[in-house]
């Protein structure tokens, strides 16, 4: 919608004032053929009515009283009504026969001088924060479910990535700000608190004395939406063969990216593109999709493959991952780290399955989409090419490892939306764990854990979503897999002495 009630015309830009002269003018012919329809109209109207609205009456009182006056004025009217026809007549069919022409301009012309022209103020809604001061009477209990095991761990890797960054960096909680050096004050005093062994009265009390705590607003519900991810093992080798037909891609050498941000401020925060150059017609264009990349026969000669997989599902499952192990022939074992994307958009192949009614949505787990998969090879170019992102590889050692570039700690790590919650922060979460492999999804046990914010994900977007790093195993597997819990998500941070 238009919003004309903020449109000022500016005065610095002759282009604007040549318009809005154009345009008053068009404006004005316009009120001057309305005006001629409506006073040709009147002057018809008034010789009309007084002599065909009650023609008897009228005539027999002009008879007797005014006749002369009656013809003298019926006469008058006639000869103003013809004169007036005249006058405009050549104007009016001027502007009938443009008139069409005449309105599509007045169009053009506002638009542009709204939409080009315009001072005008830009209404921008606020947006809320993701993350909300709790008030004290309403802290939850903070329990941990594995006895506070590996978290020491954990926080170690966020001190590496905070100790990396400038110090005067800032992370956003709700309506606070603190900068790199406070957050590695912050988590320096939790864990030293936590090597005193703390039992959970006293880990209470000193969270209450010393720390700040935020909760996130959650999704539409109120809550978040918990999954998890994990390390898998898949079968492969080097070399491609029979065996081993499917290949895991490096990075494209074709594939550059687009920082807009060097082009101008205004895209500051913007995501980097992913593109290519098009060879004919020499234009920057997005990158290929899956389909564009799987039907590329020699996509290897500009993507060297790592390694090569047994299987087109366990590749597809790697990249939803977004790191893996490869048991290579002899024993040897390759890990595999991210590289990049294509920078295309991730949809899911679960959510295509639940809509297509192939899977009941209560039934979904990656092991029910790995089953089905395999069930229609037929069907597998139709449901996995929905997924237009691609992800890259890269061989390495140690990991995995999250979007701050530090090592991932099992059932320690969660992947969050990093535009909306500080990276590397130490965090508090309320969700649902199996207590073991093949425990129906609703005889989960709720959990309790302290995380830290280390990792992100392609489907992990806005204020209700979290993702838990499982690790490895057949318990990460099944976890992962099966792993679809609603909870809360807490941000704790050190309160400052002024």
């Amino acid at each position: 919608m238009i919003d004309f009630a903020h449109m000022t015309m500016s005065t610095d830009n002759p282009a604007c004032l040549g318009a809005g002269f154009v345009l008053g003018l068009l404006t004005a012919i316009v009120l001057v053929k309305l005006g001629m329809h409506f006073f040709s109209g009147r002057f018809k109207a008034l010789s009309d009515r007084a002599l065909y609205e009650n023609p008897r009456q009228f005539m027999d009182m002009a008879q007797s009283h005014f006749s002369g006056y009656v013809r003298e004025a019926h006469q008058d009217f006639k000869v103003k009504e013809e004169a007036f026809t005249r006058a405009v007549d050549p104007v009016r069919r001027m502007l009938d026969r443009y008139e069409q022409l005449l309105l599509y301009l007045l169009l053009i012309l506002i638009l542009a001088g709204t939409l080009g022209c315009g001072d005008r103020k830009k209404v921008e809604h606020p947006r809320e924060n993701p993350l909300v001061k709790v008030a004290e009477s309403d802290l939850p209990e903070f329990t941990d479910t594995l006895f506070l095991q590996d978290l020491g761990v954990a926080i170690d890797q966020s001190l590496v990535y905070f100790k990396r960054v400038p110090a005067t960096r800032t992370y956003d909680y709700g309506q606070d700000m603190y900068n790199a050096s406070h957050m590695i004050s912050s988590l320096e005093t939790f864990k030293a608190f936590l090597e005193t062994k703390p039992s959970a009265k006293d880990l209470n009390r000193f969270i209450r004395e010393t720390y700040t705590v935020y909760k996130s607003i959650g999704g539409s519900n109120k809550d978040v939406l918990f999954t998890g991810y994990f390390e898998p093992t898949y079968p492969g080798s080097r070399t491609p063969g029979p065996e081993y037909p499917w290949p895991v891609y490096s990075m494209p050498d074709d594939l550059f990216q687009i920082d807009l941000s060097a082009f101008s401020d205004a895209y500051k925060g913007h995501k980097r593109l992913m593109a290519r150059v098009d060879p004919k017609s020499r234009r920057v264009r997005p990158y290929y999709t899956r389909e564009q990349i799987n039907n590329q026969l020699d996509f290897a000669q500009k993507a060297r493959p790592v390694v090569w997989l047994a299987n087109r599902i366990d590749r597809f499952f790697l990249e939803i991952q977004g790191s893996g192990r490869v048991a290579l022939p002899h024993g040897e074992i390759a890990r595999l780290h991210y590289a990049g994307v294509n920078g295309r958009k991730y949809s899911a192949v679960g959510k295509y399955l639940i809509d297509k009614n192939e899977v009941p949505k209560e039934k979904m787990s990656m092991q029910a989409i790995r089953k089905w998969l395999t069930a229609h090879p037929d069907r597998m170019d139709e449901v996995l090419f929905i997924n237009d992102s691609f992800v890259f590889f890269k061989e390495g050692n140690g990991g995995p490892f999250g979007c701050i570039n530090v090592a991932v700690t099992p059932v320690r790590s969660i992947a969050t939306d990093t535009k909306l919650f500080p990276k590397g922060g130490l965090a508090f979460i309320q969700t649902a764990l199996p207590a073991s492999i093949g425990q129906p999804k609703e005889a989960w046990p709720r959990a309790s854990l302290f995380v830290l914010n280390q990792d992100t994900g392609g489907a992990i977007k806005g204020p209700g979503r979290v993702d838990l790093f499982c690790g490895a195993g057949d318990w990460a597997d099944y976890t992962a897999g099966h792993m679809v819990a609603r909870g809360q998500l807490y941000f704790l941070v050190l309160t400052p002495t002024n």
